[in-house]
């Protein structure tokens, strides 16, 4: 009995969720959601185990989607490739949806990633809640747009990393080469954290 009432649970909440999304990707959710209600109740928990899986990967699926529509497009000077998207399911490396991009200004190369439902988060939770973590790894803690970040910039090299963690979900990073402080700066200014904060 509880287990029929959990999966009517997770229909619900996956129903919910895809509020927004494509009513073809909708369709697809829905009906494996109802396949695996319909194998549960036969005694098919193999196979109702399996379809849910399968659901909530393509739910997966639909946020990096949306996700990648986050990514800033490039900035004056810049070129930018095209964005990809990858969802992971908890058996790999904790599961967590991952969207990047990459740039380039001559000599100069930036990339941006955004990963949420991820076990990384929770570390780099703890290096922007607690200021002596960031200045253990060479870190300084910023403001961005609202956000706390993180940056670690060499003015040697030339290279840096910008960790900003939004909404206590997503972790956004941008790592540069050959760039400024600056450019890291402007490039995490250039996300909408407001709309990431609503995904």
């Amino acid at each position: 009995m509880f287990e029929k009432i959990l999966i009517r649970i997770v229909a619900l909440v996956v129903t919910m969720v895809l509020g927004s999304l494509p009513l073809r990707a909708e369709d697809n959710v829905l009906s494996t959601i109802r396949e695996a209600t319909r194998q549960y109740e036969a005694g098919d928990y193999t196979g109702a185990a399996s379809n849910l899986d399968y659901a909530a990967q393509l739910v997966r699926q639909q946020k990096s989607e949306r996700m990648k529509a986050l990514l800033p497009e490039p900035l004056s000077g810049w070129e930018g490739k095209e964005a990809t998207a990858q969802a992971l399911g908890a058996a790999i490396l904790g599961g967590g949806v991952t969207v990047s991009r990459d740039y380039k200004k001559g000599a100069a190369s930036l990339s941006v990633e955004i990963v949420s439902d991820s076990p990384v988060l929770q570390s780099v939770l703890m290096m922007v809640n607690n200021p002596m973590f960031a200045g253990a790894g060479g870190g300084k803690l910023e403001t961005l747009n609202g956000q706390r970040a993180i940056i670690k910039y060499d003015s040697a090299k030339k290279t840096g990393e910008l960790y900003v963690v939004v909404a206590s979900r997503f972790v956004v990073t941008i790592k540069g080469r050959q760039v400024a402080r600056e450019d890291l700066l402007a490039y995490g200014e250039a996300i909408d954290f407001l709309t990431l904060e609503k995904n």
